[in-house]
């Protein structure tokens, strides 16, 4: 990461929402669609919010992570952001999606609960 990334994330100026990882062709583990602010007080030097970003992992580890998404069909997802000894650490996490039937449950009990606002 830039200096100016760190410097946002001491902010709290990030999004994981939308983010998620892979494991490249090269076997390096990327971060995707995670959002950091430009860093306020930056001059010319500022980043792209949206980058790719690069992270460090053990061979072994990336091996492990890499023969579960695959057989499992799972994704890793960023949980959480948080610095140690001055370095930025990202907490990984494997996850499975919803299936057609929960997600079909989810938006019926979002309409029920919309319609129940809308009778008040």
């Amino acid at each position: 990461m830039t200096g100016t990334e760190v410097k946002s994330l001491r902010e709290g100026k990030i999004h994981l929402g939308d983010g998620y990882c892979r494991i490249g062709q090269d076997g390096q583990m990327v971060l995707i669609d995670v959002h950091i602010s430009p860093y306020t007080h930056a001059g010319y030097a500022q980043h792209e919010p949206l980058r790719e970003r690069r992270l460090l992992l053990h061979k072994k580890e990336i091996q492990r992570l890499h023969q579960r998404v695959k057989e499992r069909g799972l994704t890793l997802v960023p949980v959480r952001l948080y610095f140690k000894k001055g370095r930025v650490k990202v907490e990984i996490a494997l996850a499975k999606g919803k299936t057609l039937y929960d997600k079909r449950e989810a938006v019926r009990k979002r309409d029920e609960a919309r319609e129940a606002r809308q009778s008040r």
